[in-house]
């Protein structure tokens, strides 16, 4: 990057875009990239494109899995906490748990952060929680982009997305639709709100400095705390269970809650029936569905209430299911079984 040096505009400066800072960012954020190396990862950063050599010996026909998501508004918690280590790894998990859906292991990630004001040891900070949580998925971040939007967005604010690419062998793709009734349905617990539905959070409870510095003895944190904690990532713990296991679908429970992303891995006339006591509901949606005297309905229709993700499989492999991802350090329970119906998701 000789070019860097040299490289400086006093009237874009004048216009609020700082390019230099772009590249102090890049330099403070390498440190962080390097946690995330990986076989096949071909150094690229700073280039125009991210490299990535796959392995593919043992596949039969190599499928390319994508997928792309975003943090929300969570990131106004990060903002008003101005903690911003955390809100990557929301940012991987998004992305990653969807990839793991199909039965595919993600291979590399790349960022985009928009800002109105680059400040380059905030956004090494972001970028520094995307590579834990390439780390916690055992991919590598291979690019990304830092924009400056100045006049778009308050200096201080801004946006967050990313992008990952996975691989399987097409006939080890899941088959959702080998699914019955009788099938089993194994709960991963969440690790809290994960990043879904915190607009309704944020209306629900004052977002000021000093309510997200109230302790909550029912949650064993300040609220702040509670909120801004990441997103589980279900990578490893599940190609684990992939490999124990014929699994046969997996849902990411993210914005929509139970209602919307269950049907979502099943096949027509076939519904999930689930007993509303056998769910580990989580102290934070109880005390956020107390405050916004929110219907229990729409929590299960918003929030995953506990439940990262949820995994089919046949009623003879559940309790090994539950035992292999118990083992990885998750935990898994029953949570309830399929049944012949056209409602999709059944929940009392």
């Amino acid at each position: 990057m000789a070019n860097e040096k040299n490289s400086f505009s006093e009237s874009y400066a004048k216009a609020g875009v700082d390019v230099t800072a772009g590249y102090k960012a890049v330099e403070l954020m390498k440190r962080h990239v390097a946690r995330t190396v990986t076989e096949g990862s071909i150094d690229s950063i700073g280039g125009f494109g991210g490299l990535f050599l796959p392995n593919l010996s043992g596949m039969e026909e190599p499928v390319l899995v994508s997928g792309t998501d975003g943090v929300g508004t969570k990131l106004k918690i990060a903002m008003l906490m101005d903690r911003h280590d955390t809100i990557g790894i929301d940012c991987v998990a998004m992305c990653v748990n969807d990839v793991i859906c199909c039965g595919a292991k993600p291979l590399f990630f790349l960022d985009y952060i928009a800002c109105g004001k680059n400040f380059p040891e905030k956004i090494a900070e972001i970028v520094g929680g995307v590579a834990e949580g390439c780390v916690q998925a055992g991919c590598a971040l291979i690019g990304g982009e830092t924009a400056e939007h100045p006049g778009m967005m308050p200096e201080d604010d801004y946006d967050l997305a990313g992008f990952t690419v996975g691989i399987a062998d097409r006939k080890k793709l899941l088959k959702p639709d080998t699914q019955k009734a009788g099938d089993v349905l194994i709960a991963i617990a969440s690790s809290g709100v994960h990043s879904n539905g915190f607009s309704l959070v944020r209306k629900v409870f004052d977002m000021t400095e000093a309510s997200l510095a109230k302790r909550y003895d029912e949650l064993g944190m300040t609220l702040g705390e509670c909120l801004l904690t990441p997103t589980r990532i279900y990578v490893r713990p599940v190609l684990s269970l992939l490999e124990s296991v014929n699994v046969k679908a997996i849902s990411h429970i993210t914005g929509g809650g139970f209602y919307e992303n269950i049907p979502r891995a099943l096949p027509d006339g076939i519904s999930a029936h689930i007993k509303r006591r056998d769910v580990r509901v989580l102290p934070i949606f109880d005390l956020l569905a107390q405050t916004g005297k929110i219907p229990e309905r729409d929590m299960f229709n918003t929030y995953n209430m506990g439940v990262g993700m949820i995994v089919s499989v046949a009623a003879e492999d559940a309790d090994k299911a539950v035992s292999v991802l118990n083992a990885a350090g998750e935990t898994a329970y029953v949570l309830g079984e399929l049944v012949s119906s056209e409602e999709g998701v059944i929940i009392e």
